[in-house]
């Protein structure tokens, strides 16, 4: 026997009893891919088919996806020439009949624990949940309700063979509430693995603005809630509730990063650039950030005006200094190419940002509800400036700690 076959026959007997009789290899069911208006959540599904492809190879994966449009699906394609993307009800039905494990993808809560449910029930084969966030905070209008829909996510919970969390906030709150699932961990954000590049389009706006590699940082806006209602696509309604908070916070929220690229262009002479995350920063970012700003210091700072996607994202914080702002899943994508970064959170961004802490970059943790902390953000960010070789040194230290942590979570997908 050679040693893949070797390999297919020893995993597939660990991860599916029916695959081994079968003589073939196991098939996993990602359910994944939330939406595509924000390159963190694109970032989800190619991070853990990335960690599945290195730690399980010999898995045959198969995504189910809630969307994949935007020409996020030949990306995904081109990244996994041999993935399978679930497209139709009969594509769906079929994985679940040749299929022995689904595979519940990170995210910022069970996103789909509908259909976790329903492969359970029309099954009765195992699953696993893969890097997520946990709270109580829900959109039920009632205690009852809500109390229900908490009771019906723990019951999911302890029916899986693992849970891992992606900060541990949620973590102890699930072993709070009584939850029984045998392996309960911390299990950093799938995004910390994505490889996504796409060089070409990259290199052309970096050299459009003046951009040099490692003379520049990326800072990203962000509103406290996403304003889905001026993105067409999403066909929201508008929330006056949330749009008032908005407004009431936009300045507060902006006026630390908006002195950083100041500081960091009069002191250090690198470039900035503000760009998006989600499809609604581009304009927050000129409104916020790059308007305001002194001339001598705009001269300096390039704002994108368009969307893009994950790979021209990464390639091009790949070749930056650093990143600072307040959003989460470039920061994570940044560690995970082994970039600083900076990440300023508050509490309607649930606790996803404590995983900053859990994986060793406290000192480039800032709470904006805490205004304590608000004065040390300027300081940091023109530290990892000035110094870059110390700044990519921690980087790297909590990369491999993400690593060691991913590969543990790895290996209870391939345990089943």
């Amino acid at each position: 026997m050679n040693r893949r076959a070797f390999l297919t026959s020893a995993l597939a007997a660990v991860l599916s009893p029916i695959a081994a009789r079968e003589g073939r290899a196991a098939r996993i069911v990602l359910r994944s891919s939330w939406q595509t208006v924000n390159i963190g959540d694109i970032a989800h599904t190619p991070g853990m088919l990335a960690l599945l492809e290195k730690h399980l190879p010999e898995v045959e994966v198969r995504l189910w996806p809630s969307k994949v449009d935007n020409g996020v699906d030949e990306l995904l394609m081109a990244r996994f020439p041999k993935l399978k993307i679930l497209k139709t009800q009969a594509e769906i039905q079929t994985a679940f009949e040749e299929c022995d494990f689904l595979l519940h993808g990170s995210g910022p809560s069970l996103v789909a624990q509908r259909d976790v449910i329903r492969w359970s029930e029309a099954t009765g084969k195992p699953y696993g949940i893969g890097g997520i966030t946990f709270s109580t905070r829900g959109s039920t209008s009632t205690r009852d309700a809500a109390d229900e829909a908490l009771q019906a996510t723990l019951r999911v919970f302890n029916g899986a063979r693992f849970v891992f969390f992606r900060d541990s906030v949620s973590l102890a709150l699930a072993k709070s509430l009584g939850c029984t699932c045998p392996v309960m961990e911390f299990g950093p954000d799938g995004a910390f693995a994505t490889d996504l590049r796409e060089e070409e389009k990259a290199l052309a706006f970096l050299k459009e603005h003046g951009l040099e590699e490692g003379k520049f940082l990326c800072c990203i806006p962000r509103l406290r809630y996403t304003p889905y209602w001026v993105i067409p696509e999403k066909k929201a309604k508008p929330d006056p509730e949330k749009h008032a908070r908005n407004e009431a916070m936009k300045e507060h929220d902006h006026a630390q990063l908006r002195q950083a690229i100041i500081e960091v262009v009069r002191q250090t002479g690198m470039k900035v650039l503000v760009c998006p995350e989600d499809k609604t920063q581009m304009a927050v970012g000129k409104e916020m950030l790059y308007d305001p700003l002194p001339e001598d210091v705009k001269k300096r700072v390039a704002w994108r005006p368009d969307y893009w996607l994950t790979g021209e994202a990464l390639s091009t914080y790949a070749r930056s200094a650093g990143l600072f702002g307040n959003e989460m899943h470039s920061p994570i994508m940044c560690i995970g190419a082994g970039i600083p970064a900076i990440v300023c959170r508050w509490a309607e961004q649930t606790s996803k940002g404590f995983m900053w802490r859990d994986i060793g970059l406290d000192e480039w943790l800032f709470d904006l509800d805490d205004e304590a902390q608000l004065p040390g953000i300027v300081p940091a960010v023109l530290a990892l400036a000035k110094d870059p070789v110390a700044a990519k040194a921690k980087a790297a230290k909590a990369r491999a700690y993400v690593a060691q942590r991913q590969a543990r979570m790895m290996q209870a997908v391939g345990e089943g």
